[in-house]
Formats: C-alpha cells, sequence, structure tokens
C-alpha cells in the first residue's frame, strides 16, 4: 500500500476503544493528509512510503485539542487581578465596569489586523505544546460589527497558522453599556440581528451563551439557542460557574455539544447531559485563577457516564492560561480526575465537545493525521510534569 509518511517504532495512545488505546509496538501511516493505519505494527499492511520517520520509541498521540478558549480580544486585565488579590470578587469587579465590558472597550478599539496579532503568540505557545486544533470564541465585541471582525480575526489565525481552528459566536456573554438595564433587548438583538447575519457569513461553527446571575436568564439563553437552532448551528454554553441557574439541563434540552464550567451543577443537570450526550467541559484554569472551592461534581459525572472535556479557557479576565499540559496537570489535583480522564479530555472528549469527532480526536483510519510525539517514558507524563514540554514534534495533516 502507498502513503505518503510512514511513523514507525513507536509507542501509540491511539485514544480509541477502553482506555487509553495504548500499543507498545505501533506504526502510524498517512496518505493525503488522513491516517490510513494507526495499530500495532505486525497487524499493518505492508506500505512503500515516501517518507519514513524513526521515532526511537517516543510515545505518539493524537493532537492536543483545546475546546474551550477566549483567545480573540484586546488589551488584558492584569489591575483586575491586582483587585482581585486584594479581595474583590469577579462579581463586584464587573459590576463596578470591569469584567467582560472592559475588555469590550479595547477589543471594540482593536482593529483586526491587531486582533491577529495580539492573539498569535497565546496561539503559538498552545501550537508549542502539541495543539493541532483550537476552539476561538467571540463575545468581547457585544455589537454586531465588532462581533463579526472577532470571528473574522480567530478564521484567520487558522490561515496563519497550521491548525484547526473552530469559531463560536458569543454574542450573549455580557450586557454591552449601551444596553444598560435592557437585557431583553439586547438579547432581542443577538437573536434578530447577530446570528442571522453571522451565520449568512459563515462565520461561526457553534453559538454559546453565559446563563448565569451576572449573565442571562435560562428563558434568555432559551431564546438565543432558538435562534441558533434556526440558523443550523450547534450549540454550547457556559453553565452553573457561579451559582445553579439549570443552565446545562436547558442547554441539554436543545442537544449541546457541550456545558462548561459546571461547578455549581445539580444531579438534575448531570442526568439530562448524560441522556443528550453533551460532554461536560472543565476549566480548572478559572478555578484556580478565582480562587474558587466548589468543586464540580465529576463522581455524579463519571457515574452517569458523561463524557468529560478539560480546556483552558484562554481569557484576559479569569484564565490567562495557555499551557493544555498545565490544564490536565490542574485537572488531576484539583478536580481529582485521573491521568486517562485528562488525556481523554484534551482529545477524544474535546473533539466530541466541539462536534468534530469523525475528523480528530483519536488515533484510526480516516481521521485527520493530526499527531503530536513526545519524549516521554509513559504517558502519565504529560500529566504529572508542571512547567515542562516534552513535545519532540507536532505533526497537522500529515505535515
Amino acid at each position: 500500500m502507498r502513503c505518503d509518511r510512514l511513523w514507525r517504532n513507536a509507542r501509540l495512545a491511539t485514544m480509541t476503544g477502553p482506555g487509553l488505546g495504548l500499543v507498545e509496538i505501533g506504526l502510524v501511516a498517512s496518505r493525503g493528509g488522513t491516517i490510513v493505519h494507526a495499530g500495532a505494527e505486525q497487524d499493518a499492511p505492508s506500505f512503500e512510503a515516501d517518507e519514513t520517520i524513526d521515532c526511537e520509541g517516543r510515545w505518539i498521540t493524537p493532537g492536543l485539542i483545546d475546546c474551550h478558549t477566549h483567545l480573540v480580544h484586546g488589551g488584558n486585565r492584569a489591575r483586575e487581578f491586582e483587585m482581585r488579590l486584594a479581595g474583590a470578587s469577579y462579581e463586584e469587579i464587573a459590576r463596578a465596569g470591569g469584567g467582560i465590558v472592559s475588555t469590550m472597550q479595547a477589543t471594540r478599539a482593536a482593529s483586526e489586523d491587531e486582533l491577529v496579532e495580539s492573539a498569535l503568540p497565546r496561539l503559538d505557545a498552545m501550537i508549542a505544546e502539541g495543539v493541532t486544533a483550537v476552539e476561538i470564541k467571540s463575545g468581547y465585541g457585544l455589537d454586531t460589527d465588532s462581533e463579526i471582525r472577532m470571528l473574522r480575526a480567530a478564521r484567520r489565525l487558522g490561515d496563519e497558522r497550521r491548525i484547526r481552528v473552530a469559531t463560536t459566536f458569543l454574542g450573549a456573554h455580557a450586557l454591552p453599556p449601551e444596553h444598560a438595564g435592557d437585557a431583553d433587548g439586547y438579547i432581542a438583538r443577538v437573536v434578530d440581528e447577530m446570528i442571522p447575519e453571522i451565520a449568512r457569513l459563515g462565520l461561526a461553527d457553534a453559538v454559546d451563551a453565559f446563563c448565569e446571575g451576572i449573565g442571562f436568564t435560562a428563558s434568555q439563553t432559551a431564546r438565543v439557542f432558538e435562534a441558533a437552532t434556526k440558523a443550523g448551528l450547534p450549540i454550547k454554553l457556559h453553565a452553573e460557574q457561579l451559582s445553579n441557574q439549570h443552565g446545562a439541563a436547558l442547554a441539554a434540552e436543545y442537544g449541546a455539544l457541550s456545558a462548561d464550567h459546571l461547578e455549581h451543577l445539580d444531579e438534575a443537570g448531570v442526568a439530562a447531559m448524560a441522556r443528550a450526550g453533551t460532554v461536560a467541559t472543565l476549566l480548572p484554569g478559572a478555578f484556580y485563577f478565582m480562587r474558587e472551592t466548589r468543586l464540580p461534581p465529576v463522581e455524579a459525572l463519571r457515574t452517569a457516564g458523561v463524557k468529560i472535556a478539560l480546556a483552558t479557557d484562554c481569557n484576559p479576565g479569569t484564565s490567562p492560561l495557555t499551557s493544555p499540559l498545565l490544564t490536565m496537570n490542574m485537572g488531576a489535583t484539583m478536580f481529582r480526575l485521573t491521568v486517562e480522564e485528562c488525556l481523554l479530555g484534551i482529545t477524544r472528549h474535546a473533539a466530541a465537545a466541539l462536534g468534530l469527532l469523525h475528523e480528530i480526536g483519536t488515533l484510526e483510519a480516516g481521521k485527520r493525521c493530526d499527531l503530536a510525539i513526545w519524549d516521554v517514558e509513559h504517558p502519565a507524563e504529560l500529566v504529572y510534569r508542571m512547567g515542562f514540554n516534552p513535545l519532540h514534534a507536532r505533526i497537522w495533516s500529515g505535515r
């Protein structure tokens, strides 16, 4: 069989089947950017390859996937970090005119080129740790033109670098000053103006919202979901981060790809997510940065069979984190996830949270050849180490 590239003498964590799908003497072959074999070398057909790479016993995993980021934005919120250290709460900062609205002002003032330029170093940090696919949300423009500019900047990042970018429209992120006291009026603008126009332009792969006491109510969120469904766009949700607004159950009713954060998720929400197949995306960076104490209900999610994904939640206010490796360590140490859960959470289950599991997230024939090759003795090292990057090579679409 003919192939473009062959990686042999490798150990594989395919992320297929039960566990991590470990293969001690493995081989990966690709043709035209697609995997044609990933498994035991003894089970592989005879290949004629244009290029053969000896991995010298290194481990190969699927390329890592960061399935929840706010990578594109203007400015930073280091001053608010100081305020938080002095005792101010996230809600107090937001109500004082800080938080998301302060980033909105910096984002509205930035050109598309400036948004791309400022995001590239953050994206490069992720790429350097083996990320081959990333989700990028809007939500800091909060008007039609600015949200479109953010999404266009996010799309351009996928042209500037060899990486798969999935874009998510998050217009229902916060209430802009021009709609102060009129949340229903702003949601009407999101529903009647923003979603139809963004769908027409093909700039979003999904629609998200912030269902929270300082965000939007469940009924307002449902209006956003209805508009997204009408536009043919799948949904995601920031849910149960600061309080239990029953957003996860609502998202599950609409067949959401994922519900994210979930520290205040209750049993009914867990059950609804399990029935719908909605992925639970946990964000330990925000939990750490905000000094939260209420853990997401990991054991209840496990028992119900809900898939658990992990992501950096890279954003300027509550998780200025660009390291998927540290994210896994945080997931293990703070949320008590197992090594297996962490590795699946940033590969296979992260792909499911983006609706892309049919394309990426595992090593198997028919998937894109997105690989991360590691100088480690065992995959557990990827979760165990802190501040150490053992990436040997990153392969995107077979290159």
